[in-house]
């Protein structure tokens, strides 16, 4: 374990009995976190436990109220970020803070470039950003624009900027949400070797298996207090999730076997391009029964989100047909192909499910303000909405000072957990659920996953996009598996696994009988 050349007692970092209110809560209540030099020390929590809170203040974004934090020993004030970099403080956030039409380079000097007869000496930079990238194993194009790189990449470019500013401690919050497994895979790689390089890092994340391959030491925070701290070779994932939760959970989804009735969606030699126009879905085709749930299964990029953006609306259909319920709904407009039964749990919530700076209550009718009893006559009635929003508020356990806060002020999984709570609400016929665990923890995604299997039984057809392996083999009822835009097998859980699934995933001719 990484952990065994550590110095007892040698703490880069320091946070005592630190409380952080806010009107109406209290996020951070005398929590106490000490992190020892060139460890990997996760911070270990259920969405909005105040995880990213205690990290803000110690990167001086925001002011405790109470408490001290001291940095190699010494007692700090850090009154924002410039303080926070100075001591060798770095922070990457779960939400990019990238400028999209800027080059990796500029992206990773802002507020801190070398000049050069009064102009910035943009040469140096990239030769400084390249040398960097190569020392770290974190391989990026100094000239490539934001826009035109992957997510992983983007995220290589936020370390960068932190390593590019002097960071020794490096606070990484929730950085696998949104990659690939091949992805996560790597970004281990790069932790182990910046801890190799002397940094020490704390991984602020709710993901067990990543805590027990990759860290040293693990501290608990559950609803804003500090649980403890515990050494992760001396515990295991059962035991953390139950001091995360409180209670034990289970990591297999009970279900009876499924009885697929009618056919609900029908896709049919289905063509769709990406917004490049390049060509992703290539003649597919796919079936969804009442009362079954099909997961497909993919390696990120194969055509799923574009299958799904064209099954939705959001996307065109080039050629091909898509039926529910035996209407066709091709290249229907989001709204109508939404009035015709369909639930979409995007899996970009913050593009594509909510409008940020309404209130959380206004993000619950989206979909529906505009019908009884929400409206009358095209006037809203924001008392019916409210109570309406309070109801599901309260069923899907949305932690929220009340109705009315603004859905940005909300943790990612709270963001979540009310997305699901509008679209399951509305009985659909065909409930799309893309990613719907990404970036929760384990005891929402037990509650998300006894939703999906809920709406199932009750006759509803669900269709589930998710990368995460186990959790396609643990909901789905059958498998469908996508390789080069095309759906390649079709496969029942129970007779296969994750090996053979990565085979058909990478385009392996594994193929079942009845791949189609």
């Amino acid at each position: 374990m990484l952990g065994s050349e550590i110095h007892l007692e040698n703490y880069v970092v320091e946070m005592l009995n630190i409380r952080k209110e806010f009107p109406g809560i209290v996020a951070n209540d005398n929590i106490t976190l000490q992190v020892q030099e060139g460890e990997i020390h996760a911070l270990l929590g259920e969405n909005g436990a105040g995880k990213s809170t205690l990290m803000n203040v110690l990167f001086g974004l925001y002011q405790p109220e109470k408490g001290e934090i001291r940095v190699n020993g010494k007692s700090v004030k850090i009154t924002d970020p410039n303080v926070a970099n100075n001591l060798g403080i770095g922070m990457v956030h779960q939400h990019f803070m990238l400028v999209d039409t800027f080059t990796v380079t500029q992206n990773i000097i802002l507020g801190s470039e070398p000049k050069k007869g009064g102009k910035i000496d943009l040469k140096k930079a990239e030769q400084e950003v390249e040398e960097l990238s190569n020392r770290y194993g974190l391989k990026v194009d100094p000239r490539a624009k934001i826009k035109d790189i992957s997510v992983g990449m983007q995220q290589r470019v936020e370390i960068l900027k932190t390593l590019y500013r002097g960071a020794e401690v490096l606070i990484l919050d929730e950085p696998t949400a949104v990659l690939t497994p091949q992805e996560i895979k790597e970004l281990i790689e790069i932790m182990r070797s910046l801890i190799k390089e002397g940094k020490s890092i704390i991984l602020i994340t709710h993901k067990l298996k990543e805590i027990m391959e990759v860290c040293d030491r693990c501290t608990v925070v559950r609803k804003g207090q500090g649980i403890g701290t515990v050494n992760v070779n001396e515990t295991s994932p059962d035991e953390l999730a139950s001091l995360m939760v409180g209670r034990e959970i289970s990591f297999t989804t009970e279900k009876t076997e499924a009885a697929p009735k009618g056919q609900i969606l029908s896709v049919k030699n289905l063509h769709v391009q990406d917004s490049r126009k390049v060509e992703m879905v290539k003649g597919l085709d796919l079936e969804v029964r009442a009362g079954e749930i099909v997961g497909i299964a993919g390696v990120d990029g194969n055509g799923q989100s574009e299958l799904i953006e064209a099954i939705t609306g959001l996307r065109k259909v080039e050629s091909g047909s898509i039926h529910l319920n035996g209407k066709a709904i091709t290249n229907l407009p989001p709204r109508k192909v939404t009035d015709s039964g369909v639930s979409h749990i995007p899996q970009d919530r913050h593009k594509f499910g909510l409008v940020l700076d309404f209130p959380i209550g206004e993000n619950m009718v989206l979909q529906t303000y505009y019908k009884k009893p929400f409206a009358k006559y095209s006037v809203l009635s924001y008392k019916n909405i409210y109570s309406h929003a309070k109801r599901l508020i309260e069923e899907y356990d949305v932690r929220t000072p009340s109705e009315y806060t603004k859905a940005r002020s909300l943790s990612g999984g709270n963001q979540q957990k009310a997305i699901i709570g509008r679209e399951v609400d509305r009985s659909p016929d065909l409930l799309i659920a893309a990613q719907p665990t990404r970036g929760l923890d384990v005891g929402a995604i037990e509650f998300i996953h006894k939703k999906l299997i809920e709406e199932r039984d009750k006759g509803r057809a669900v269709l589930l996009l998710s990368f995460e392996l186990d959790e396609i083999l643990n909901v789905s009822d059958r498998i469908a598996v996508m390789f080069d835009g095309k759906i390649v097998a079709n496969v029942a859980p129970s007779e296969t696994n994750e090996q053979e699934l990565g085979l058909l995933m990478a385009g392996s001719s594994v193929v079942k009988e009845g791949g189609h």
